[in-house]
């Protein structure tokens, strides 16, 4: 079986040989019941695929439909339409600038739709080639990460307004160009509130939440159990599920990131996939700067995922329709979305590198540690976790310390314990409160509480009242109360105490 790893052509999957997941009955009802579509999705999730088969469908390539659902009902006698096909990912803007490299884009395309252009500014030369190409026939216009120009230049605010307001007025040009467009189909990461686009195309019909783009994109478990059952046999399918399904914008609908399952399907290897595509610099300090460091459970409205504004970047937003957070459940009668980590995969790569951050080495992966300290707690060696945990603050830079508060000790618990829960059960809530860390070993059972320049008997004190670890009062497994006590001023844990319960 070909996996068509990275591959964004439709023609190239099918004149290749590489397995396809048949998407074009519900491509076949989308195009049947409208006209202006946007959605929005992570990155290497197939967008540019969805483009790539409407292009040849629209050409009228029926060869290439030949075996799939859409050929039996799809009218092949009727005229290929011109098609105008955007690539945002080939324009290049960074070194031109983005007004010159469209002008030049659209001239392109002209050319190679047979158009004679004679306008030389940017809007007016996009209204001529559609009013050019549109007259006779109409056109369909496929537009492709219609943002990249903005989602590229989110640390430089000046260039990203820039940007904006170029393609505001590119965009403008649609809502005049109504009469020669048959199907227009925009892609993108995120929907940006201050672009303008959408209400300039009062009609443009966004199905990012929406039943119609549910599993339009993404490999269902059905999916994945049919056209790829021969390699899952050798797999333990809920280890697989763990790892890398769980994305859904609807909240009962899991799917699988194609690229991460298309590349665990051909090595057979538990990796990080679809995170070491693209390190989310700027999203890992944004959440550093705003002190966001919990992103489970996390409730929000609508417009927290449909909006997107550059200038005010909103941690749930950009995690979201980046693809670090995914819906797990929807109440429609509060209209309130709740949002977690899609899988092991995006949660334990994203919790990686914000520790690293937080620690003051975002190039060095804390891993090694996280796994000693594993270790530790597995053979009941306390005092060598406590080293580890230690020799984490000692290598934070100094000028980090100077400007820190309690969060920051709070975040770098967190994430350890987090991390840990890779490899052992770690959890943070129980019943009567919340405990800063609960581990379950093959035969221990901790409780660590830690305490901020306050003595260690009152972290064992609290551990005792507030029964964190009575819920286990059945099992078998020695249950370990651990008080730590840290210093601001030393910068380190300057007691910890161990209590049997």
């Amino acid at each position: 079986m070909k996996y068509p790893i990275g591959i964004q052509s439709f023609r190239e999957i099918r004149e290749g040989g590489y397995v396809y997941v048949d998407k074009t009955r519900q491509i076949h009802d989308l195009v049947s019941e409208g006209k202006y579509f946007f959605l929005s999705r992570p990155r290497r999730f197939g967008k540019s695929l969805l483009l790539s088969t409407l292009y040849e469908l629209y050409t009228g390539q029926e060869t290439l439909f030949r075996d799939l659902w859409i050929h039996a009902h799809w009218d092949w006698q009727a005229a290929p339409r011109p098609v105008i096909w955007l690539k945002f990912a080939q324009i290049d803007y960074k070194t031109k600038g983005l007004e010159a490299a469209l002008l030049a884009e659209v001239h392109r395309i002209a050319k190679e739709l047979g158009a004679s252009l004679s306008e030389d500014t940017l809007k007016s030369s996009f209204s001529e080639l559609l009013y050019e190409v549109g007259r006779s026939q109409k056109v369909v216009l496929l537009i492709d990460e219609y943002d990249k120009p903005i989602i590229d230049f989110l640390d430089d605010t000046p260039q990203a307004e820039a940007n904006r307001d170029v393609l505001k007025n590119f965009y403008s040009v649609l809502k005049d160009a109504d009469p020669y467009i048959e199907f227009l189909f925009l892609t993108g990461v995120s929907a940006f509130s201050k672009v303008s686009i959408f209400s300039d195309l009062n009609n443009l019909s966004n199905i990012t939440l929406s039943p119609q783009g549910y599993t339009l994109l993404g490999i269902t478990q059905e999916e994945l159990d049919t056209v790829f059952e021969t390699p899952m046999q050798a797999h333990d399918r809920s280890k697989v599920r763990e790892w890398y399904n769980g994305y859904s914008w609807g909240g009962e609908e899991r799917l699988y990131n194609p690229f991460s399952i298309l590349r665990f399907l051909q090595s057979g290897q538990y990796q990080n996939y679809w995170f070491e595509t693209g390190t989310p610099t700027f999203l890992v300090k944004e959440m550093r700067d705003k002190q966001f460091y919990e992103a489970s459970g996390i409730e929000a409205a609508v417009s927290d995922l449909s909006n997107f504004d550059y200038r005010h970047l909103n941690p749930v937003s950009v995690l979201f329709q980046t693809g670090y957070l995914t819906i797990r459940h929807y109440e429609p009668e509060d209209y309130l979305y709740t949002l977690d980590y899609p899988n092991k995969e995006v949660r334990f790569s994203l919790e990686q590198v914000l520790l690293a951050t937080y620690l003051g080495h975002p190039s060095e992966s804390p891993l090694p540690r996280i796994v000693h300290l594993r270790r530790a707690l597995q053979q009941k060696d306390l005092p060598s976790a406590i080293d580890i945990l230690n020799a984490a603050f000692a290598e934070i830079p100094y000028e980090h310390w100077q400007k820190e508060n309690e969060h920051f000790y709070h975040a770098l618990i967190h994430l350890i314990f987090r991390l840990l829960g890779v490899y052992v059960r770690s959890e943070v809530h129980t019943a009567r409160g919340r405990c800063d860390a609960l581990v379950e070993t093959a035969d221990y059972l901790y409780a660590f509480e830690f305490k901020l320049d306050r003595p260690v008997s009152e972290a064992l004190r609290q551990i005792r009242e507030k029964g964190y670890l009575s819920a286990y009062a059945d099992s078998t497994k020695e249950k370990i109360g651990v008080g730590v006590s840290f210093s601001t001023e030393q910068k380190g844990i300057v007691d910890w105490a161990v209590e049997g319960v």
